[in-house]
């Protein structure tokens, strides 16, 4: 399966959607989200970058400002039970959003639980490697340690934030297909539903809990 490049360029905005993105997203069943930080530490590093995809692949990349708490209408979206929000990973990028913005994401479905239920062929979950199953595509993964802190994000680092977006809702329709087909989807939608509360443990910094 192939994938066309979106010729659709995206928007860098600060601190928030604006009106128009709002507008256009909200009118969506479905977005596809990621993030990036300065580091894995929700408590001690920055989030930086919000990425957001609509299913037309419409890219917005919301810069989040030093001490910045509050992003309303990317709340209001990600809060929203009506909208499916696609992350790779979903359990970091909702820890960050919850510690930084105070955002309790809804309705959520993480490609990288879904190809560990449904890939069991392979050991090999992460987005690079399920692109290149699926889309026969080689994507460049060198800007995904970057400083995504800067104030003027570099061309290749918006080139990266937006193609880590752009396969999410396609994946997400792939996946379901072979998790139904493995009579694996019940159980995805079950652990989609504990990431609220994973998150929350993460936040206390309770870890192994359902070990000895």
């Amino acid at each position: 399966m192939t994938q066309k490049r979106s010729t659709i360029k995206p928007a860098v905005l600060q601190g928030d959607l604006n009106e128009d993105f709002f507008e256009a997203f909200k009118k969506d069943d479905r977005l596809a989200v990621d993030c990036e930080m300065m580091g894995l530490n929700p408590r001690r590093d920055r989030l930086c970058v919000v990425q957001i995809s609509d299913s037309k692949n419409k890219v917005a990349l919301v810069q989040i400002l030093p001490g910045q708490k509050e992003a309303p209408h990317i709340q209001k979206l990600f809060e929203s039970k009506e909208i499916t929000k696609i992350f790779h990973f979903a359990r970091m990028d909702m820890t960050f959003l919850r510690a930084r913005l105070g955002i309790k994401v809804q309705n959520v479905f993480c490609t990288k639980i879904a190809s560990k239920l449904a890939r069991t062929y392979t050991d090999k979950h992460g987005l690079k490697e399920l692109i290149r199953e699926f889309f026969e595509e080689n994507i460049d993964k060198k800007n995904q340690s970057s400083d995504w802190g800067k104030k003027i994000l570099t061309k290749d680092q918006v080139d990266y934030a937006s193609t880590d977006v752009r396969f999410l809702i396609s994946l997400e329709s792939i996946l379901t297909e072979m998790m139904i087909r493995e009579n694996r989807f019940t159980i995805a939608e079950k652990c989609f539903g504990f990431l609220e509360t994973q998150v929350e443990l993460d936040l206390l910094e309770v870890y192994n809990l359902f070990e000895h």
